[in-house]
């Protein structure tokens, strides 16, 4: 079982941004810490008392929480989860909000890894974004870091930018590596429907890079990040031996998970393929929803059990490694060959996909066009 907790306060929202993050709301945190333990209270029977394998504190902006109510926070969540000293506990924190107090005290509550948001080295890119930070801010927030004892470093950034160009995003990269971080995820931009930059780009206002040059981008991450000892262990995320993100390799192989906070959803498992539980993304009518123990009010979504099959192969074919046999047939009761072998095997013939040691992975190839496989996948085991 792994925990996660939605902190969804941020001085000021990105301007590509979709997630449920607020700016201005800074006075409801209180009562949003007291909710979060209430719905902890009402979770901790799915974790049965066994030990968390990994907790993540995500947003929105965790480092924006002031320290007494993130001590707080800390402090409950070891009063009703069973932690076990040393596991994977990450916090999210974005640079320019980060202080030695914050980090004394989410240290001292078991936090030892940071995720922050870099994204770029340039201003202007930083600026079409909506940060608030420039790079010396970065700089100066994994130093701090360094000095308070967190030994996990991770940073994001972004490529497809609009007014990016391939010696920017070069710029960028050496920048993270400079950082010696033990961790960097490489995210292209996907423009959100509602979202300021969105909006921006449907007017023309702002353009993206042509796909060469985006394509360009992602393949020199690929060769300078190896060149430099990251492994590729997903799609978008590159770690040094040992560091890749716990959490994360959770999700994708559908380890259940306790989500506490606005929009955050649990995934449980059942008989009958999985159970998956979100809360209302309002911080408010999640205050609401938690003073009142309203659980009813979350979502509730029952995955049968094609569902939870075909999301094995979604979240594990993200995965360098692939999607275990073994762990497959375990999962499920049918074995993958049984499943969808006889695609996996054209796929194979075509170089997209390939079976070595157990497992399943794609290509290179294959990653550049897994959304349009796992559409073959889907109509053939329908």
């Amino acid at each position: 079982m792994e925990l996660y907790i939605h902190i969804p306060y941020c001085r000021q929202k990105c301007r590509y941004c979709d997630f449920a993050s607020y700016s201005g709301q800074e006075g409801t945190m209180a009562a949003y810490v007291d909710a979060l333990l209430r719905e902890a209270d009402a979770m901790t029977d799915y974790a049965k008392d066994e030990p968390l394998q990994t907790v993540f504190i995500g947003g929105g902006t965790p480092s924006t929480l002031p320290a007494e109510l993130l001590c707080k926070l800390l402090t409950g969540l070891h009063e009703r989860f069973n932690i076990p000293a040393g596991i994977e506990f990450t916090s999210e924190a974005n640079p320019g909000t980060l202080t030695a107090e914050w980090l004394e005290t989410a240290n001292s509550g078991g936090v030892n890894r940071l995720s922050m948001g870099m994204q770029a080295a340039q201003q202007e890119l930083l600026r079409t974004l909506g940060r608030i930070h420039g790079h010396a801010d970065v700089v100066e927030s994994v130093q701090l870091a360094r000095r308070m004892g967190i030994g996990n470093l991770s940073v994001d950034l972004m490529f497809g930018l609009p007014g990016q160009s391939p010696e920017m995003w070069r710029e960028s990269l050496e920048a993270a590596l400079a950082l010696k971080v033990e961790h960097i995820s490489c995210y292209g931009l996907i423009p959100e429907d509602g979202t300021p930059l969105k909006r921006d780009l449907d007017t023309g206002r702002l353009a993206l890079p042509d796909e060469a040059d985006e394509r360009e981008m992602y393949d020199d991450a690929l060769h300078t990040l190896a060149r430099h000892g990251y492994k590729q262990y997903e799609i978008s995320n590159f770690a040094k031996p040992g560091r890749e993100c716990q959490h994360n390799i959770g999700y994708w192989t559908r380890v259940p998970y306790i989500g506490l906070g606005a929009s955050a959803s649990s995934f449980l498992q059942t008989k009958s393929g999985g159970l998956r539980l979100t809360n209302p993304a309002s911080i408010r009518e999640y205050i609401s929803m938690a003073t009142e123990q309203a659980w009813r009010r979350r979502e509730r979504v029952s995955l049968l059990p094609e569902d939870a099959r075909f999301e094995s192969l979604m979240l594990g074919l993200r995965m360098t490694r692939g999607v275990s046999e073994a762990d497959f047939a375990a999962m499920h009761g049918v074995t993958l060959d049984d499943y969808c072998g006889d695609i996996f095997r054209q796929q194979e013939k075509r170089g997209l996909l390939h079976h070595q040691g157990g497992y399943w992975a794609l290509t290179r190839r294959g990653m550049d066009v897994q959304n349009a496989i796992l559409v073959e996948i889907m109509e053939a085991t329908e």
